[in-house]
């Protein structure tokens, strides 16, 4: 459409002012801000604090060790029937029936067709049964499952013995009724305690132990059944003739060093938590490996069955500061002879005088306040940070007449100190220490005490980084 005198009129779209919102951009900074800060958190490392505490970590090992005992296998003279009357564990003396031996088998022909009447079991027999399977249980261990068929041939002979004594009184009305000798006596010949298994290992001494006895993948226990046929000179049984016996373990050169300075160990056994003292005995085998041996003058009888038994050492827990592994540091120092130390610095601490030069060029010497880390006082010297001091400087003693010039160093163990706002090495004494915590010798000159707070993880930071502290 024209207007009146013929020109076009143009329509313009109306913009309106920019009208900013003043909490919409207040949002936007906090968020970014938030943002940034979460992005730096991850991106940093935490330094985390651990407050020093007194404690103690028990250092029990378990050791699977050979049992060594004096054993005397004892081999039939003649060959027949072994019929067993003495019980396992049962202590003989000299010239007591052990078993008899019927030669012709008419023995057993004769008593099964006999009637002995019915039997019943003793309280004491049945006892017997009773501790023999609570043992085996309380010590069953699935890695060691051959144990089952060891109870039960155990069960198996007890069985058989029990029945022997009941028709033991029996065997003279048989004799005179088939008019002869049905069976030959075998009586101890000496005294001990009775046991009806073999394995080889009779003769083995501490001295012959070797890391092949231990591979029980070869070991072979031979039960000497009950009612079984056997050869003139097989072995019938064998005695143990003394009370006093030992353990072999493999152990490392270093712990069974100081097990066997002590002299003696406590010693539980797993198999049923019995615990005795055992003297130690560190020995070095053919073999090059280390063992100790565990002696003891009770309890033999207990594990007269056995030839490997699980062990564990209870030694005395150390007891002293406890820290964590991670907050353990090594840190190299400059060492520095007793007498070039200067003691009573200004701030009451040690101080060090040490070669310097003026500003024209003559050799003076100034006195500098120095933190000392450890005294060795086997060697007498100081442990001083290499900060502070640098290779090849030269110091004088307090009276200016000798010097020394720097430059041993040494590596202390040691965590980082965070009570005074920045990371201060902190010698330390490490008694004992397993994957997790360590313990610490207290009340060291240079060292830690309780409650003092320290940085978790030794490696989120660098020596005297001020540390904001969480």
């Amino acid at each position: 459409m024209a207007n009146k005198k013929g020109r076009s009129k143009k329509i313009k779209k109306y913009r309106k002012p920019l009208n900013l919102n003043i909490g919409m951009m207040i949002f936007v900074v906090i968020f970014i801000y938030v943002v940034v800060c979460v992005i730096m958190y991850f991106q940093t490392s935490h330094i985390v604090r651990y407050e020093v505490r007194e404690g103690s970590l028990a250092t029990d090992t378990v050791y699977r060790g050979v049992v060594l005992r004096d054993e005397t296998v004892v081999c039939a003279d003649t060959a027949g029937y072994v019929n067993y009357y003495a019980w396992e564990g049962v202590r003989v003396a000299l010239n007591d029936l052990v078993y008899i031996v019927d030669e012709t088998g008419r023995l057993n022909e004769t008593l099964e067709s006999m009637s002995l009447g019915e039997n019943s079991l003793s309280d004491q027999e049945l006892a017997e049964f009773t501790n023999e399977i609570a043992n085996f249980v309380h010590g069953f261990e699935a890695a060691h499952y051959d144990g089952t068929y060891d109870l039960k041939y155990s069960l198996k002979n007890t069985v058989s013995k029990l029945a022997n004594a009941n028709i033991l009184q029996s065997i003279e009305d048989l004799n005179t009724a088939s008019g002869g000798n049905l069976v030959n006596r075998a009586h101890a010949p000496a005294t001990g305690i009775v046991a009806y298994w073999t394995d080889g290992y009779e003769g083995l001494t501490a001295a012959d132990v070797n890391q092949e006895i231990f591979d029980e993948s070869k070991y072979e226990k031979k039960w000497l059944a009950n009612n079984s046929l056997v050869a003139a000179g097989d072995a019938v049984y064998k005695l143990a003739t003394n009370e006093n016996w030992s353990i072999v373990i493999p152990i490392d050169p270093v712990r069974g060093t100081e097990l066997e300075k002590d002299g003696y160990v406590k010693v539980r056994f797993l198999k049923n938590q019995y615990e005795s003292w055992g003297a130690t005995k560190l020995l070095t085998n053919g073999d090059g490996n280390t063992y100790l041996q565990l002696s003891f003058t009770n309890s033999m009888i207990t594990f007269l069955s056995d030839r490997f038994l699980d062990v564990e050492l209870i030694v005395e827990d150390e007891t002293g500061l406890k820290i964590p592994v991670s907050s353990i540091v090594q840190k190299e120092f400059f060492l520095i002879p007793e007498n070039f130390i200067i003691p009573g610095g200004s701030n009451g601490g040690e101080s060090i005088k040490r070669q310097c030069y003026l500003e024209d060029g003559t050799i003076s010497d100034e006195t500098v306040e120095v933190e000392v880390y450890y005294f060795d006082s086997e060697n007498k010297e100081y442990y001083l940070d290499s900060s502070i001091l640098s290779s090849g400087e030269n110091l004088y003693d307090a009276e200016g007449v000798e010097t020394f010039t720097v430059s041993k160093r040494a590596t202390l163990i040691g965590v980082y100190n965070m009570n005074k706002g920045y990371a201060d090495f902190k010698q330390i004494t490490v008694l004992y220490e397993n994957d997790e915590y360590a313990i610490v010798k207290p009340n060291t000159k240079y060292g830690l005490s309780v409650y003092d707070y320290i940085v978790l993880d030794a490696s989120t930071v660098r020596d005297d980084q001020f540390i904001n502290q969480k």
